[in-house]
């Protein structure tokens, strides 16, 4: 049946949600750490627990990545951030410093819009539940229209065992009818009070245009630079198992890869004896034509798509063993289609003639959409390491890992997380892996430690101010005396 007025109806439906969020939040708050936690808990189980099922219903509504991988991506958002936020201090009292007599409480921030992408649907629906209820706030996803059913059921799930351990229903919703109009009605929302948005550049830009403060995760043109000392087979092995992951749909993942002139050979055969697949002449064409929109950007069509499925689209003939396109590139931008962020397996290539020269390329990848996101390199020289964290215009900077895997903490000590903050300078209000720790308010009570109050010294003698006697001064001779010498002065020049 065709809805009409879909507009207004999710307008509506945004409000009501919010109505239902905020009075479920206000009862969430007066529960304590020890009954949150208890929530939390049950939470991360079932989600675990359907982990396979919301895997499945991802793939068949989003024809986005793969079913395996899925499942992995939902039992890392639900038991590996579980775990790491287990023992966090995130209602009441959180710290207190004896010593500086200052006590930190924390407090909820409320009703939590969040922006749910078609990529990574229920893993991303699942973390942000459970950092949202874990800091005591009610949430509210807007999801993907392309992605509604499957994280309406997790959203379903979350908060069906959240309110059988205790918690007021509506602690976890989602909105059913997905327009611009409902989702913008969300994010403004004088009721809503923080925004949580994970998705393309002008879906963020949105939330941040919306007046409600958010924290917005960008665009990650991940660069991947493979410099000479490394284990060359070794990081082409962790290159291909982070791109291939998911079929790419981790902002994560890497996107162009740079080597030098000294080891390129090496580097390009490792990438074919392990699945890579360098594009030639006419094939270069007929894959740009099918990754890539007419007035440019990438066509969701190959996203998350296989690299067999993305050659079969665009009729050329690949090695059945074929996990990742590869084409060499000699620039950055619109005019090197490959050197873009593609969220599927297919990789830029360049080769420079020093580690020096591929930094430099590596800022330009990433000032062409992934500024402030991630950054790999494949290195056993520390100083060359070093170099490149102090140069790097990013957040986070993985060294030796998948960057896919390395870079939500699943494969480094980053705080697990399915939201990377991008910093000011990719147009987040953080660098961080978001935590519930960037959802809750700290009011600080900090008793004096030191006087601003000066006490004067008691005295009973009344001192006297003496003041200069100026009736016996001779103001006439002293006018006469300074003309003259202005007068003389003037005569020697």
């Amino acid at each position: 049946m065709q809805i009409k007025d879909k507009d207004l109806m999710s307008v509506q439906e945004a409000r009501a949600l919010i109505l239902k969020a905020k009075m479920a939040q206000k009862e969430l708050s007066k529960l304590g750490q020890k009954k949150i936690d208890l929530i939390v808990k049950g939470m991360a189980e079932v989600a675990y627990e359907e982990s396979a099922r919301l895997a499945r219903m991802a793939v068949i509504e989003t024809k986005f990545g793969k079913y395996e991988d899925k499942i992995i991506k939902n039992q890392f958002a639900s038991m590996a951030v579980y775990e790491y936020i287990r023992e966090m201090k995130t209602v009441g009292v959180i710290r207190e410093d004896k010593e500086k007599k200052i006590l930190e409480i924390a407090t909820p921030v409320g009703v939590v819009a969040a922006l749910v992408p078609s990529t990574n649907p229920t893993s991303t629906a699942i973390f942000k539940a459970l950092i949202a209820l874990k800091s005591g706030n009610s949430i509210i996803f807007s999801p993907h229209p392309s992605a509604i059913k499957c994280i309406s059921e997790t959203a379903r799930l979350l908060n069906e065992k959240a309110v059988e351990l205790g918690a007021p229903d509506g602690v976890v919703n989602c909105m059913s009818i997905a327009t611009r109009e409902g989702t913008a009605e969300l994010m403004s929302h004088k009721d809503v009070s923080l925004i949580i948005a994970t998705g393309g550049s002008a879906m963020v830009k949105a939330a941040y245009a919306s007046g409600t403060p958010a924290l917005g995760v960008g665009p990650g043109n991940v660069p991947a630079f493979i410099e000479r000392t490394a284990d060359i087979d070794l990081a082409v092995e962790k290159i291909i198992i982070s791109k291939t992951f998911d079929n790419g749909t981790i902002c994560a993942s890497e996107q162009s890869v740079i080597t030098e002139n000294c080891i390129k050979d090496k580097v390009q055969k490792a990438f074919i004896s392990q699945g890579g697949y360098f594009l030639k002449g006419e094939e270069v064409i007929k894959v740009i034509s099918v990754m890539t929109k007419p007035y440019g950007g990438v066509n969701p069509q190959v996203v998350g798509q296989s690299a067999l499925t993305i050659a079969s689209m665009a009729g050329i003939t690949v090695p059945d063993d074929t996990k990742v396109l590869i084409c060499e590139q000699n620039g950055v931008g619109k005019e090197f289609p490959f050197s873009m962020e593609k969220l599927s397996p297919i990789l830029g290539f360049y080769s420079e003639e020093n580690w020096e020269n591929a930094c430099d390329r590596c800022i330009e990848l990433l000032k062409y959409g992934g500024l402030g996101h991630s950054l790999v390199i494949h290195s056993n020289d520390e100083k060359i390491i070093r170099e490149f964290a102090l140069k790097k215009p990013v957040s986070r900077m993985l060294v030796n890992t998948p960057s896919s895997h390395g870079a939500i903490g699943a494969t480094t000590g980053l705080a697990p997380s399915l939201t990377l903050g991008c910093g000011t300078i990719g147009g987040s209000a953080t660098s961080d892996n978001v935590t519930p720790l960037h959802l809750i308010n700290i009011r600080r009570v900090a008793y004096e430690i030191k006087s601003a109050v000066g006490r004067a010294e008691k005295t009973d003698k009344k001192e006297e101010v003496k003041v200069a006697n100026t009736s016996s001064i001779d103001v006439e001779k002293i006018t006469r005396l300074v003309l003259e010498s202005l007068k003389n002065l003037k005569e020697e020049n």
